[in-house]
């Protein structure tokens, strides 16, 4: 298996191996970025104040904000001559995020997708169809990179244009699906009004599905509408795109390549580092990162890591999916609420569509309306009861929410459908500047 000395190697190698990486570190940030050598003078703090792994917490943490205002290239370790690719965010919310990769940093990232390709049981004998988004976005060249790196054939198919995408998975025969969640579950849904039913058309017989929190319950339904094995995967473009952690065969969490980096969970509201098990925001440090090394880099993802050997021997830390972001929380009258709480419940009932969208609105206080798209055989079928259903929705969302939601039904394929990262959440509180 790839990798696997040193995915099962015990833990007190392992951190040896990450404390050398980590004074290492530390060292060539001070010298080669001055935003650190700034960061850390006003935190006095100096690289010989770091010799065990235990000190890492006497560093500052990295946040978006800090690349923003470094942007392009004022977070860059190394001559612009030595950079080889340039990724970003979209930057929808202001200046994009700059990534910058050296030939060694594409070696150590496409060495790292093919782990966590091999990891789910990809072979030399899969085709991969990867229909996440290919050119800044770092999704789709993830994979794909990763998949040659392991002799899968690759099918660089990005996003849209859904019946060509249906069509080539079923002529080329591909048995591994790459794509967000979300656009999973609509190829499937295009699939069949097509008139092909994906778990038998299809060969499919591995997903990966990442690039936005997902619920078990979502799982279960991309597993039953394409009949395959659904895969979480994890990453962001700041630490090296897609390939920071994976699923294993057990799906008992996700296995963080701890070789090649660091994770801290911490309280999102005082940065507190929490001990093991506890859910907080996840906090990550680069070690092997030439070009762009981030220290201690606030993710804004919630979760829990436990340490526990796996059922597969590897002895990594593994991660829980990722619950939500705490940027993404949505605070109604007092309670937080994750999108994926939302999405947990309505894939778990029985005549729910494929497409739901959360708004939020303030009146005299917050209202929360959860609109819901009927599934089409619930929709046709003469017996239908849609008061039934909608109470049935309702019921169980302020069960699992603990606040009264109100909820919406909508005929099948009337809700968006999204072909990259989803967007389900509208905040009508934020365009009233109500925040």
């Amino acid at each position: 298996m790839l990798h696997r000395e040193i995915e099962t190697m015990k833990r007190e190698e392992l951190e040896r191996i990450q404390e050398k990486k980590l004074k290492r570190l530390v060292r060539y940030c001070y010298q080669k970025i001055p935003f650190y050598r700034k960061l850390f003078k006003e935190n006095n703090v100096e690289p010989d104040d770091i010799k065990r792994l235990e000190d890492l917490s006497k560093l500052p943490f990295t946040v978006k904000d800090h690349l923003r205002e470094n942007y392009p290239f004022g977070m860059l370790a190394v001559d612009m001559k030595e950079v080889v690719r340039v990724h970003a965010s979209s930057g929808t919310t202001g200046k994009p995020t700059v990534v910058a990769y050296t030939q060694n940093d594409i070696e150590w990232w496409s060495n790292l997708m093919a782990r966590c390709l091999a990891t789910a049981g990809a072979t030399k004998d899969d085709i991969m169809h990867v229909a996440y988004g290919y050119g800044l976005f770092t999704g789709g060249l993830g994979f794909h990179y990763g998949g040659e790196k392991l002799g899968l054939t690759v099918v660089p198919s990005s996003v849209g244009n859904t019946k060509r995408q249906i069509m080539l998975i079923k002529d080329f025969g591909a048995t591994i699906l790459a794509c967000t969640p979300s656009y999973a579950l609509y190829i499937s849904e295009v699939a069949k009004k097509e008139g092909l039913d994906p778990s038998s058309d299809f060969k499919l017989r591995l997903g990966f599905f990442g690039a936005e929190p997902w619920s078990e319950s979502m799982r279960k339904k991309i597993e039953e509408s394409l009949g395959l094995k659904a895969i979480d995967i994890y990453g962001m473009s700041e630490l090296c795109g897609p390939g920071v952690s994976v699923e294993c065969e057990h799906q008992n969490g996700l296995h963080i390549w701890e070789d090649s980096f660091i994770v801290e969970v911490i309280d999102p509201e005082t940065g507190e580092v929490l001990d093991e098990g506890e859910k907080g925001e996840l906090v990550f440090t680069t070690l092997d990162k030439e070009a762009m090394p981030l220290i201690r880099y606030r993710t804004r993802d919630i979760s829990v890591v436990t340490k526990e050997e796996c059922e597969c021997g590897r002895t990594h830390a593994r991660m829980l999916r990722v619950q939500g972001r705490s940027d993404d929380m949505l605070k109604i009258r007092g309670v937080n609420v994750f999108p994926s709480q939302i999405e947990h419940v309505l894939m778990g009932i029985e005549g729910v569509g494929e497409s739901y969208l959360i708004v939020v609105d303030r009146d005299i206080l917050d209202k929360l309306t959860v609109k819901v798209e009927m599934s089409e055989k619930f929709f046709n079928n003469k017996k239908n009861d849609v008061d039934i259903l909608k109470k049935k929705i309702e019921e169980e969302l302020n069960s699992a929410l603990g606040i009264k939601v109100e909820v919406e039904l909508a005929e099948p394929n009337t809700l968006p459908r999204f072909e990259g990262k989803a967007k389900r959440i509208v905040d009508l509180r934020k365009e009233k500047g109500i925040f």
